[in-house]
Order: C-alpha cells, then structure tokens, then sequence
C-alpha cells in the first residue's frame, strides 16, 4: 500500500485508519445477487468481445456446479446472494489526476496515491469498486514497449494478447472462488514487459472498496519476457460496514527465460472483508518469481501465492507475514511445484496472532519425477502474544524422487519475560520492547520491501503494545 499516514496495525474497527467511506458515488449497480443476466449484463456494459462473454458463462456454470471446498476456514455461512456483483462510480477512466471524480479523488489523496506515484512509482492504476478511474505510467518507461493498462482496456486494445493467457495458470474450474472471479471479473491490472527490459521503479495498483456487502473481483495478468525485470506493488483498504464485503481476485504471471517478476502486496482491508485470492505464476527456464506477501487486515484470508517451476534452474521464493486480532482468520502460505530438474524453492512465513486471532500456515510442496535435484526450504515462525490466540502448521509436501533435498522447519513461541527483562534493563519501556521483538521478528519480510514500502510498513508496526504480551 501506499499511505502517508499510517500508525497502526493492531486496529480495534473504531481505530482502523481507512474505514472512512464516500457517500454518492454509485453510478450504476448490478444490485445484490449472482445469477446468469447479471453476468451477461457486466459483460455488455463493458462492451466485450463474444470470446469473453462465452469464457464468463463456462465460468458461471462451473460456479453453480462447484462444492464449497473443505479445507481451510469455514466459509459456510458465505452466502452468494448477500453481494453486489458490479458497481460504476464513473464515467471515465481519469490519465490526469485532476480529472478523476472529486469525491474519489479525494480518497486516493487520503490514502497517498499521488504523493506515492510523484516519487517512487513508474506508473499507478488506481481501481475504486468495478473499475479504474485512474491511470498513468512514466513517458520513458511506455518508450520501453512496456503495456500497463488496466485489464478491462487490455482486453479492447490487445484482445490476442490477453486470450493467449487468460486462464492458463488459474483456470475458471480450478476452485469455486476461482469460478466467481472468471464469470464477474472487473478491472485488475494487465502487464506486458518486452525482452530485456528492466524496470528501474515498481508499477502498482491501488484497490479500494466503497460500499457495503460489495464484491470486487480483479483479473490480473502480467507477462514477463525472456530477460526482462518488473517489480509489481499493490495494496488494498476498504471501510469498515456491520456486514462483510467479498474479496476474491485472481493473479496469473508468467515469467520467461531469464526474467525475473516480484509481486509485492501489502493488505490492508476492515475486518469485514473476505478475502480469498488465487495467485499463482509459471517461471521458464532460470526465470525467478518473488512473492512478498504481508496480510494485515481483513475478517478471513485464504491466500497461498504458488509457482509452477516448469523448466530447468526455474527459481521461486515467497515471503509471507500474516497478523491475526481479534476476529480475524488468517489462512496464508505457498504452494511450489517443482516439475524440471535443478530448479529451487524458498517459503518463508511469519505469523502473529493476538487478542484471540488465528493465524494458520498452509503449504503445498511438490517434486515430480522429472525434478531431479530440486531443492527447497521452508521456515515457518508463529509469535503468539496471549492464551486467547491461535495458530496451526499445516504444510503438504510431496516428493517422487530420491535425488533432491527438502527442509521444512516450523517454531511457534511467545515472547518471553527474559527477553522483555533485557530490554528493558536497558531503559525501553515493555511497549517499546514489545516493538523491537516484533520488528526483528518480521525482518525477513521487512527487508524485501522498497525503501519507501518498508517505511511505511514500520510506521504501521509502531504501535502501542500496552497490555499486549499474555
């Protein structure tokens, strides 16, 4: 995320920075409710080729037919109906700030997207409910030959482009939620980054959610050709409503030969969201994917970014935090599927839990048969901060060869007296103590962050720790 004034992060709902909300900003809305005509309706509005229309209607029949999945949190009070599928704020989308909608633009300014994109971004889409209102890229980097458009735009001007890879890592039948997003996708960022191109500053998006019991359903896709070097940004808030909003995106990266693409996320979203996305990239030959993943807000997330290593000396990484309060389910992780030989794998996951939150680390490893010397390790860390709280470790790991190594290591502790007696020894107060113990904690996640990301990451991990320790 980009803000230039957060504080906090163990938010009460009365604390949460950005739960303010705009009254007046629907221009259009599908009303509550999922059903056939209202995926036709989404897809005329946006004046869709007959290809993406029939690719939403498989998508919908899947949906209906689809089983709530077991695993992970109980979703079974998830009631499809409850929701509002599409809603318009404006008219156009804005390539100058000024002209983006008064009472938008005002959000975005509270939230530091301006300020953010003047000095460290190489080009923003901002998306407010449905769709983009805003964007802009440097003029050197569209010199480069490099496509960032919101993928509703993506879709009119490079219509071959887009079905060459929509779906083919994160296909409409993959998984119910999967299905929701194929059928109703709206907006979401689309990236195409030619051979040997090196992008010296990140691209992000910015994902705000206005109205209550609304669905926001971004598409991203991102391409990353042979040689090439992106860094992807986004964050995500939303106001804080009695009733649960619904989250459920889908991100598909292709990495080529020699390229390498990190996606950097730092959600922040009321605790009343749902917030349940599939990411998931494939990485060619000696191509590298990083996911930094942080999970700070919402009600429940199930988020487990994967890479499909399908060719030799692929490399994948994913660094993950997940910090669960009061009220709050945090179900985070990796899947890594190492499928040629020599590729290599890192999962690094920290999790907090406080004030009776659960914060669970779920993984799927797999080395195939062809995967000879494959190598991966995965560092599981849990910090529980009181008897109220929870966390559990429930990693899948499959192996079917004998020629490669696999590391799997997993702690869960507390913050001991002896460590908060040190410091404070040393003249910190038990708050600020409390601090340093937790910020050395999640440095593994911390140091992976753009300068200015990582700043604005520690301002929201100063808080006050009074009372926090159990």
């Amino acid at each position: 995320m980009t803000a230039k004034n957060n504080e906090k992060i163990f938010q009460s709902q009365d604390e949460y920075e950005y739960g303010f909300k705009d009254e007046g900003t629907t221009l259009f809305t599908t009303g509550k409710g999922i059903n056939r005509d209202v995926v036709t309706q989404i897809s005329k509005i946006k004046g869709e080729p007959d290809w993406v229309l029939e690719y939403r209607l498989k998508a919908f029949e899947a949906f209906e037919q689809m089983e709530m999945q077991s695993w992970g949190p109980d979703l079974s009070d998830l009631n499809f109906d409850d929701y509002i599928y599409y809603i318009k704020s404006s008219n156009n989308k804005a390539n100058d700030w000024n002209d983006v909608p008064e009472t938008i633009k005002n959000t975005f300014e509270r939230l530091g997207i301006p300020e953010s994109e003047q000095k460290f971004l190489s080009g923003v889409t901002t998306q407010y409910e449905s769709e983009a209102v805003y964007h802009n890229m440097l003029k050197e980097v569209e010199e480069k030959g490099v496509i960032f458009l919101d993928t509703d735009s993506a879709i009119k001007l490079y219509p071959d482009l887009v079905k060459e890879y929509l779906g083919k890592l994160v296909p409409y039948n993959d998984n119910k939620f999967a299905a929701l997003n194929s059928a109703v996708f709206s907006g979401g960022s689309f990236i195409y980054v030619p051979a040997g191109v090196t992008l010296d500053k990140p691209l992000q998006s910015y994902f705000r959610i206005n109205s209550e019991q609304m669905g926001q359903f971004e598409r991203t896709l991102i391409i990353v050709d042979k040689g090439a070097n992106l860094h992807y940004v986004e964050g995500c808030t939303a106001p804080i409503y009695k009733k649960d909003s619904l989250h459920a995106a889908v991100v598909e990266i292709f990495v080529n030969d020699d390229a390498k693409c990190r996606y950097s996320t730092v959600q922040n979203w009321s605790t009343n969201v749902l917030n349940l996305t599939t990411k998931r990239s494939k990485v060619m030959k000696n191509g590298l994917m990083e996911w930094v993943d942080g999970n700070i807000g919402s009600h429940i997330t199930m988020k487990y970014p994967g890479c499909i290593l399908a060719e030799e000396g692929a490399k994948g990484m994913t660094i993950t935090i997940a910090v669960a309060n009061k009220n709050q389910i945090q179900d985070t992780g990796a899947k890594m599927f190492h499928l040629a030989p020599n590729t290599s794998s890192s999962i690094i996951s920290k999790s907090i839990a406080r004030n009776g939150g659960f914060a669970n680390y779920r993984d799927w490893v797999y080395i195939g048969p062809a995967a000879e010397k494959a190598k991966t390790k995965i560092e599981c860390d849990t910090l529980i901060l009181d008897e109220l709280s929870n966390s559990d470790t429930i990693p899948a790991n499959v192996v079917q060869n004998n020629n490669c190594t696999l590391e799997h290591e997993a702690t869960v502790s507390k913050i001991s007296d002896e460590e908060l007696f040190y410091l404070m020894s040393r003249g910190l107060t038990e708050s600020q103590a409390t601090q340093m113990i937790i910020m050395g904690f999640l440095e593994p996640f911390t140091k992976e962050l753009p300068v200015e990301y990582a700043v604005e990451l520690q301002q929201l991990l100063k808080i006050d720790m009074e009372g926090a320790v159990g």
